[in-house]
């Protein structure tokens, strides 16, 4: 004990004189978490495979003649795993209080976790990592954790552009992934100066909790930060994910599904449970609380990156609002399927989800959002229980996502626990008590890839 505390104070009363032996200090306490949590590493990384593995088929099933736009395949089929001696339409025959008592709530119907839970924090798929890191030089890989889902489970990367003010041009991306480097060849000529600058600072890394430039990090180097399109690649979605920072203790925290920002225009609420009003609060509201799981202490010790309202937050949601949906041409202005263009099965899905399907109900008009917030109440469904240091219990209301080009962002719901559209309609079908039949969930399914 006596040495220990000899050391303590050498290191003290030396900082005091010398500030090399303050960066020595930080240095051997940064290295000490690093291998304290490369050591824990394995350990995690099996649990959430386990739990992913015994929830889902996660195997490369896709859907023939379906793609997202750009190209890469869609994933079809029911791929959460139904509890022993039981099938989808016995299930969604029970009430929801013989489920609970029987405990027969599918596992991939409860939340989903973080890939480590109790760390939380921003985590990028391993192709965003490669990419940005080619480009930029930056590095957004962690040294505590890696992302979880596979590839062929996520979104297409890098995702095609839309703007709504040149849809002439089809994708301004031309097939990148706009970054720094390349953000001015790529819209200096479809662009103002305002929206310019306005994808500049999307693109800009700031300082964050997991991504900063003090020994309190994540990542091996010190980091300039992360990107709102380090997220939202491509003004889309990459399906990095988070934990909110607004819940608290931390196991009520929910896993972040990265939404698309594709068709931000028409939208009215921002964030999945926060409510904001406009796309300039969540703009804002990201970078001053998001960033730092809404802790401003530790937001000013690493270097929170205080956005003026007038000029940078204005000019950034200004290039959001041009992001447009990836095209439907089976879609009428009115957002209905044109019956000259639509096969028999994708009619008859229409029909099912504006009538027994019950979609219509609240993803409504052209765009299939209401733009409100609903309380699913799947908590009717199973008794509250710890999953991977996730409690799950009661989610609370939720926003209204559109719908517009949603088989381009799997997977779905607020934190990814359905893994593709045939699952959404399975869970929707037991939630809401619609009543489907095995045909009519394949013609919704089909309705939905259309959109």
């Amino acid at each position: 004990m006596l040495k220990i505390h000899r050391k303590r104070l050498f290191v003290l009363v030396t900082a005091l004189f010398a500030g090399a032996a303050t960066i020595a200090a930080d240095d051997m306490d940064f290295s000490q978490l690093v291998q304290s949590t490369q050591k824990e590493k394995p350990q995690f990384a099996k649990r959430q495979q386990d739990l992913l593995a015994a929830r889902y088929d996660l195997s490369n099933r896709p859907v023939a003649g379906v793609e997202m736009a750009g190209g890469k395949a869609v994933q079809g089929g029911v791929r959460v795993r139904l509890p022993n001696g039981v099938t989808w339409d016995q299930l969604a025959a029970m009430s929801p209080e013989d489920i609970q008592a029987k405990g027969l709530w599918p596992a991939g119907f409860y939340p989903l976790p973080h890939p480590h839970h109790e760390a939380g924090g921003m985590v990028f798929p391993k192709f965003a990592i490669d990419e940005t890191r080619r480009q930029t030089g930056r590095d957004i890989a962690r040294f505590d954790l890696d992302y979880d889902l596979p590839d062929h489970m996520l979104p297409k990367f890098p995702a095609p552009i839309f703007l709504t003010t040149r849809p002439d041009l089809g994708d301004v991306s031309k097939g990148q992934l706009v970054t720094t480097q390349n953000y001015w060849m790529l819209f200096k000529d479809a662009l103002n100066p305002k929206q310019l600058d306005g994808l500049r600072l999307l693109l800009t890394p700031f300082p964050q909790q997991q991504f900063n430039a003090t020994d309190d990090r994540r990542s091996l180097a010190p980091s300039l930060g992360v990107a709102c399109f380090d997220c939202h690649a491509n003004g889309h979605t990459n399906a990095a994910t988070h934990t909110v920072g607004d819940i608290r203790p931390n196991e009520f925290r929910h896993r972040i599904d990265t939404p698309s920002l594709r068709g931000v225009n028409i939208q009215r609420l921002f964030g999945s449970q926060r409510a904001l009003k406009t796309v300039e609060d969540f703009t804002e509201f990201e970078q001053r609380a998001a960033y730092f799981d809404g802790d401003p202490t530790t937001a000013a010790k690493k270097g929170v990156n205080t956005l003026n309202r007038a000029d940078q937050v204005h000019a950034m949601a200004e290039f959001q609002e041009l992001l447009d949906f990836p095209p439907a041409p089976k879609l009428t202005p009115l957002g209905r399927l044109d019956p000259k263009k639509a096969t028999a099965a994708e009619l008859r899905g229409e029909a099912i989800f504006n009538g027994k399907g019950q979609c219509a109900v609240c993803h409504t008009g052209p765009y299939f959002t209401d733009n409100l917030m609903h309380n699913l109440r799947t908590e009717r469904f199973f008794k509250p229980k710890m999953i991977n240091g996730r409690f799950a219990s009661a989610d609370g209301p939720i926003k209204t996502f559109t719908l517009r080009g949603i088989k381009d962002s799997p997977p779905y719901l607020h934190d990814d626990r359905l893994m593709t559209l045939d699952d959404v309609v399975e869970f929707f079908n037991i939630v809401l008590g619609t009543g489907l039949t095995a045909d009519e969930k394949k013609d919704l399914v089909a309705f939905l890839y259309t959109l």
